[in-house]
């Protein structure tokens, strides 16, 4: 129950790229890629966010982070690792992520909510560090989401 309900979260993760609030990226480390999205609670089925213990409110945004590497064939796998962070609002409060782990199967994702108020512009700042290397990935970048 618990598998379909992460997978159902991350399908609808990607199919809320089509709408206008979401935001994805991915910035490239060389050996790695971090890939982060980042889209509004309410956009959460409430049986997914019940299944995986997310707050569903037109003020809670949700941002999804997953460290990557090149396989052995060229295919892209995510990897486990270790992700913190922090966000800063347009008036410059910092508030920090706390990211939990999720992983079903091969595949690791770090999921964190935030509180924001329509409108604002949020600065993330991501610090992703893959098991086993040395060395913090660092991404930044902005958004912003408003209330539906």
């Amino acid at each position: 129950m618990m598998t379909r309900s992460i997978t159902r979260l991350l399908t609808l993760t990607l199919g809320l790229l089509l709408f206008a609030q979401a935001q994805a990226g991915q910035e490239d480390f060389g050996d790695y890629q971090v890939h982060w999205s980042v889209f509004p609670s309410t956009f959460l089925d409430p049986e997914v966010a019940r299944a995986n213990n997310l707050q569903r409110s037109r003020g809670i945004g949700i941002i999804n982070i997953s460290i990557m590497t090149e396989g052995e064939h060229g295919q892209i796998r995510p990897v486990g690792g270790q992700v913190q962070g922090q966000i800063t609002n347009d008036i410059q409060q910092v508030n920090f992520l706390a990211f939990r782990r999720i992983q079903e199967g091969d595949a690791v994702y770090f999921i964190a909510q935030y509180q924001h108020r329509p409108g604002d512009l949020m600065t993330f700042n991501i610090t992703a560090r893959p098991t086993g290397h040395n060395r913090d990935l660092p991404v930044r970048f902005s958004h912003t989401l408003f209330n539906d």
